[in-house]
């Protein structure tokens, strides 16, 4: 029996894989944050940063030494355990819903069969990150924030649980390796789920943009309106590992729209091999789309943040699971919704 057949191999091969996952994620936010600056600049004709490394491209690690090195600033009357937790919860959540992500064929490190909802789990609760931040400090403006942040998140994953509930339903499977075999019908890019569920496609960049406080719907943290909603009173690392958790997020929801609509790990062409690159480049592509809507698309108010929510994705959303539950179990045009008959 090998090394890696015991028990502590197997210890010794999970904290392996884990610290590469994270690498991965962590190497990732230094160049999303760099891409980010860089796509804002351009749509505006500025240079964005240039200074630091080649071509700028150490500005992140600058910024990241920077606010480690900075004095961590506590307000007089914060409760100090919870102010401390608070970012730590958000940063390490963030992480915690890579576990069960695929990369590849095989290579994830928990094929569970409820990978979906462990993500749901993992990014529900990063809403306690933001409400216990901005309680601890204190103040009334980050308070105001994470209420708003708090309202903000709980609507909108409303809506992204029932989109998912549609591919749920077609592929007959939680688990995103059925799901992504499901749509390899050897039609390539026509074979993926963005087709048969295309107008929520949509709805769910539009719930991951709101999911993330991205752009425009960063209401929680709008400059205009309650300065740097419930990360005001922050600074330093605790700062940093707030915004820290909100990349890897923005990042994960690029995964999750590569993995759920656009085949993964797949080839768009037939006869290409499939591979890792291709999901890469998948995320790489989502993560342009979430900086140019941030470039270009002006804030909304946060009452037609609400409405768009409640009244708009929830009806449209739930009309779609109707749907797609009827047309999967009809099999009408046989397995172009019912693909549980093939990967899942």
């Amino acid at each position: 029996m090998g090394f890696f057949e015991t028990t502590l191999g197997t210890a010794v091969l999970l904290v392996l894989q884990s610290v590469l996952i994270v690498g991965f994620v962590m190497i990732s936010l230094l160049f999303l944050v760099y891409g980010d600056r860089k796509i804002w600049a351009a749509v505006q004709m500025r240079r964005g940063p240039n200074v630091v490394g080649p071509w700028g491209i150490l500005q992140s690690v600058a910024d990241a030494l920077k606010f480690i090195l900075k004095e961590i600033v506590v307000p007089a009357g914060a409760d100090r355990a919870v102010y401390f937790l608070a970012p730590m919860l958000s940063f390490v959540l963030a992480v915690l819903a890579w576990a069960v992500v695929p990369f590849n064929q095989g290579w994830v490190l928990a094929d569970v069969n409820v990978a979906i909802l462990f993500v749901f789990a993992a990014s529900s609760l990063e809403v306690y990150g933001v409400i216990m931040g901005g309680w601890a400090s204190n103040s009334k403006y980050p308070f105001l924030g994470s209420l708003r942040s708090a309202a903000q998140m709980i609507s909108y994953e409303v809506s992204l649980g029932l989109i998912i509930i549609g591919i749920i339903l077609s592929t007959g499977s939680m688990n995103f390796g059925n799901i992504v075999a499901a749509q390899n019908t050897g039609y390539g890019i026509l074979g993926w789920y963005w087709l048969p569920h295309l107008p929520m496609v949509v709805l769910f960049f539009i719930s991951a943009l709101a999911e993330t406080n991205r752009p425009p719907f960063d209401l929680p943290e709008a400059e205009s309106e309650l300065v740097a909603g419930f990360m005001v009173e922050y600074s330093s690392t605790p700062y940093l590992l707030f915004m820290a958790g909100e990349y890897i997020a923005i990042w994960l929801m690029c995964a999750l729209l590569s993995i759920l609509f656009f085949g993964g790990w797949l080839s768009p062409i037939p006869g290409v091999p499939d591979g890792f690159l291709w999901l890469f480049a998948k995320m790489v592509f989502w993560f342009f789309m979430f900086a140019m809507v941030k470039a270009i698309v002006p804030r909304y108010r946060y009452d037609q943040l609400m409405r768009i929510g409640w009244k708009v994705f929830l009806p449209l959303s739930l009309g779609w699971v109707v749907l797609i539950a009827f047309l999967a179990k009809f099999e009408i045009l046989g397995a172009f919704w019912a693909r549980y008959t093939m990967g899942g």
